[in-house]
């Protein structure tokens, strides 16, 4: 099992930056891929950026390339995503996710933990 919590989300006007963070507990040995997704109501859960156990590799939406930025740090089990150029579109609740996988994945069924989300709210 992995236990997930997110901090950092907050009210920001468009333009500009907020950081999210995930610290992982629990199992954390070994591969395990995680994600930033994201979830307005009535919509289905979207992946924002991920990335994998293997080579770090990361992908992002292409709805926030080039202004969000996602990296992880397999020693202190965080995981993180800088935020900039924040625009309205981008308020959602966000979650971390993580599974047991060498290769992250952008569908979030394919992740067995999910921490409890934080909101992130963008004023136009």
């Amino acid at each position: 099992q992995v236990q997930l919590v997110e901090s950092g989300g907050g009210l920001v006007q468009a333009g500009g930056s907020l950081r999210l963070s995930c610290a992982a507990s629990g199992r954390t040995d070994g591969p395990v891929s995680m994600g930033w997704f994201r979830q307005i109501p009535g919509k289905e859960r979207e992946s924002v950026a991920r990335i994998s156990w293997l080579k770090g590799t990361t992908s992002y939406a292409d709805s926030v390339k080039g202004r969000f930025t996602i990296s992880r740090d397999n020693a202190k089990n965080t995981m993180k995503l800088q935020m900039n150029s924040l625009k309205p579109e981008d308020t959602a609740v966000y979650y971390c996710e993580a599974r047991y996988d060498p290769y992250s994945s952008s569908s979030s069924s394919a992740y067995a933990f999910w921490g409890q989300g934080t909101q992130v709210s963008v004023s136009s």
